[in-house]
């Protein structure tokens, strides 16, 4: 179940990566006010969706402790982030506030992730 679960967490961790390199990569887009969502910033966040779902219930499968809250609160900012970045998809430019609204998203849930424990 170990394999399972560290395979499942390298999933996630290449979903965040996607989700925030696609952020950083726009942000000189950002400064000029031309930047937009990148498809890969929503396959990252479909990503992180789908693999943090199956971490809790693989973590809740193996009688490890799972902080029910602090996973309520990555979720919420992840439907909130997965939202924006799907409505605005096609969008040939986001307003910088958005975008900007969008990393910090995904600063918090890496941070929530880290910090809390």
């Amino acid at each position: 179940m170990d394999v399972l679960i560290h395979l499942f967490v390298g999933l996630h961790i290449i979903g965040i990566a996607a989700l925030l390199g696609g952020f950083l990569t726009q942000m000189k887009a950002m400064g000029r006010g031309t930047a937009r969502f990148v498809p890969g910033m929503l396959h990252g966040a479909l990503t992180m969706l789908v693999t943090g779902v199956a971490l809790v219930g693989l973590n809740q499968a193996d009688d490890q402790s799972v902080n029910n809250i602090k996973i309520g609160v990555k979720l919420a900012l992840l439907i909130v982030i997965l939202g924006l970045v799907y409505v605005k998809r096609d969008d040939e430019q986001v307003d910088k506030r958005l975008f900007g609204l969008v990393g910090l998203l995904t600063t918090a849930n890496i941070f929530i992730a880290v910090l809390w424990t």
